[in-house]
This record gives structure tokens, sequence and C-alpha cells, in this order.
């Protein structure tokens, strides 16, 4: 699923880029995939710069994410019955964890392999609410309001944490979020907060908070699907501004 309509009034819009100060990978990922027929996941991922091969996890993450929807939406549909949106968050999240438990055991992984960052979004697109949990940084906008989620370079990834035993440790994740009757909602990596100047031309001046609103809140180009591509694009050509760190955003206007 990568924009266009989910359904009726509906439009998702994902993008991602590698970012100026990185060469050879895009170490953020991000997943939409719909969970049963109402429910819908979102997530984005960045992979830790000081890691092991940190696009791995980062994109590892989101496979078993995207594995994880689809056998939740399959046992929806045989079973003819949907469950309360933090019922799927915490199932979705207990899934991940012992999937990378396993991988981790499988593949001989080390644990600097596994560390990336998460924001992980469960939606209900019927009642417009959300459930999100980020677990290290990122930011969630909803309404014109933002959730910045900044652990001072020191994400607690959820890698550090696969030996533990999971339901004591999601009882102290704090870093979530209960959304109810959003009309435009997005998700994204750090990545966000680092658009900078790189070619010495003169530009007009624009803010961080300039620049967030224009990805997250203006409705330019709302009929392109890929509308967060041209924003990104635009900023280049007329603002001088790239990001230096790698970016992955979604967002969803209902």
């Amino acid at each position: 699923m990568s924009g266009g309509f989910v359904r009726e009034g509906m439009k998702i819009y994902e993008f991602s880029t590698i970012g100026a100060f990185h060469v050879d990978h895009n170490e953020d990922a991000k997943v939409v995939e719909e969970l049963a027929a109402q429910y819908l996941l979102i997530a984005v991922m960045d992979g830790c710069s000081s890691g092991k091969e940190s696009h791995f996890a980062s994109t590892l993450i989101a496979k078993v994410l995207r594995k994880i929807a689809k056998e939740l939406s399959y046992r929806a549909f045989a079973e003819k019955q949907e469950r309360e949106l933090k019922a799927y968050q915490e199932e979705v999240i207990r899934r991940l964890f012992e999937d990378l438990k396993v991988l981790k055991d499988r593949l001989y992984l080390g644990m600097e392999e596994l560390l990336s960052t998460l924001v992980l979004g469960l939606l209900d697109l019927n009642g417009q609410s959300a459930e999100i949990i980020a677990i290290g940084d990122g930011l969630v906008y909803c309404d014109g309001k933002a959730y910045e989620f900044e652990q001072g370079d020191k994400p607690d990834y959820l890698g550090y944490h696969l030996n533990e035993d999971f339901e004591e440790w999601f009882r102290t994740q704090t870093q979530r979020l209960s959304l109810e009757q959003f009309s435009d909602l997005s998700i994204s990596t750090d990545g966000i907060f680092t658009f900078k100047h790189f070619d010495g031309g003169e530009y007009p001046s624009l803010s961080a908070s300039d620049i967030i609103d224009g990805l997250l809140v203006d409705d330019q180009w709302q009929d392109y699907e890929m509308m967060l591509k041209k924003k990104v694009l635009e900023l280049e050509r007329e603002y001088g501004l790239s990001p230096s760190d790698d970016l992955a955003i979604i967002r969803i206007k209902c």
C-alpha cells in the first residue's frame, strides 16, 4: 500500500529518503498495512547509526511488522471478530518482541545489529482514533499539535530489551498516545528536524516549525500520491534545504 485512497475520503502519503550525511544506505524504514477490516498499522523506524549495519535493523523490523499485520488480518477474517485497538497494539508489540528474539538467536545476531527506533500507530478508521507508541525518538503530529519524543541522542531501543520479560518491559513504556477523532495524523522519524543548507546559496529563511508545518499540516498537492516527495523537493529547490539525517514520514488525511 503506497499513497492513494485507503477508503473513500481518506488518503495516505508515504515518503522516505537518505540524508545528506549518509552515503551507502537509508537507515530509516516505514510500514503501512491493513490489520483488519477497519484497522490500519503504520510505523516508521530509524536504525542506529552507531550500530552495526543499522539499515538492516530498521528493515528487519519493517518486514516483521508486515508479517504480523498479515497474520492478524487473516485471523480477524477467519474468526469474524475484531478486538479493541489497545489489545491489538499490545499483541503487535508482543509478537514483534518475540519474533525479534527468535531471529536474534537463529541468525546469531548481536544486540548492535538490532538497534532501531520505532514509532508504531494502530488506527481505527471507522472511529478515526489511534493508539501510538514510540520506542526511542520520533515525532507524532495530529491536527496541528506536535508530540515529540526525544531521548537526548540515547534512544532506549527495543533491541536492548529482548532478553527481558515482555510483560515487565511493556508496563514501563510511557511514550504512548491515545488520539480521538483525528483528521490529519502524521508519524515521522527524527530526520524531520535535520533540514539544513548544503549548497552555500542564498535563499528565503524558513524556521524549523515552518518546515514541519509545510510537510505535516499544509494541504498543497494533497491530490497527488507523491505529495510529501513534492514538498521535500520544493524545500530543496526554493529554500536550499535538505535533511542531513535519513527521513521517513507517513501522513494520513481523513
